[in-house]
């Protein structure tokens, strides 16, 4: 994947903001399309331009109410297992979260906060080998996933903004139910101890939660001290890339409030 710096994107956006089309620019400069059409999206989003008289209205750019809870569960869903993409042959980008066949309980929730937070727009799910993709199409896709950007997102700085985090401090569990749902789960440990001389069986639930980015990894951890739960890193190998839920009142507290996938 080749990574354009700060450089060709002002000579993209002058060329732009001279009246040259997309497609002139993307060959003039060796840039892919999808990119310059993201470049033209950010600066006029930037400026306050809307991108569509006919586009359905939207939160950040038209002051239309956002439904806060859905989208801080949307948030944590996008973080984890969600990427928004613009194919050659749509007009409009879409956001597209995978999910497991073996969790239809967890494609219902994303459909339904797709459909809250974007309810003037269509929702889908297309279905691939073990999984299902739910999608949303909306040109409005940049202005409230601005974490989006060219390569993978552990490769890449993911800051929220601060609109995004004023809303995960006020729905913190909906957030942090997106991420188990996304990168996480519910599983049971067991562990032997003697006692009395005879070796016992215990098993303790616990709560997993895996993602290469160091940014992601700590959004959540961030938030999971917000709310009190207690956890710690588990490193396999070198790499700390799983933080781990294990204490009694902490797990209840996940069991309140998240639950196991379903």
């Amino acid at each position: 994947m080749n990574f354009h710096g700060t450089d060709m994107r002002q000579k993209a956006l002058t060329l732009l903001r001279d009246g040259a089309k997309n497609a002139d620019v993307a060959r003039k400069l060796n840039v892919p399309a999808g990119t310059i059409s993201y470049w033209k999206h950010m600066d006029r989003a930037k400026r306050g331009e809307c991108p569509g008289k006919h586009d359905p209205s939207c939160p950040r750019c038209h002051g239309r109410e956002l439904e806060e809870p859905a989208y801080s569960y949307l948030l944590g869903l996008y973080l984890g297992d969600g990427h928004i993409s613009h194919y050659s042959g749509h007009r409009v980008p879409n956001l597209m979260i995978t999910c497991a066949e073996s969790w239809p309980g967890l494609m219902d929730d994303c459909e339904r906060a797709m459909r809250a937070v974007f309810p003037d727009n269509s929702v889908c799910r297309v279905r691939k080998t073990g999984c299902r993709n739910v999608k949303v199409y909306s040109k409005h896709l940049h202005c409230l996933f601005p974490q989006h950007g060219l390569g993978k997102k552990h490769n890449r700085a993911i800051a929220l903004e601060a609109w995004q985090q004023e809303i995960v401090d006020a729905h913190p569990w909906e957030f942090i139910r997106g991420l188990i749902h996304s990168d996480g789960c519910r599983i049971t440990n067991w562990t032997t101890r003697l006692v009395g001389g005879l070796r016992k069986r215990y098993e303790y639930p616990r709560y997993l939660f895996a993602n290469k980015s160091d940014d992601i990894r700590k959004l959540f951890t961030d938030t999971l001290d917000k709310v009190g739960v207690e956890w710690t890193t588990l490193a396999r190998g070198s790499d700390p890339f799983n933080i781990s839920v294990a204490r009694k009142a902490s797990v209840a507290l996940m069991d309140d409030h998240v639950g196991p996938k379903y």
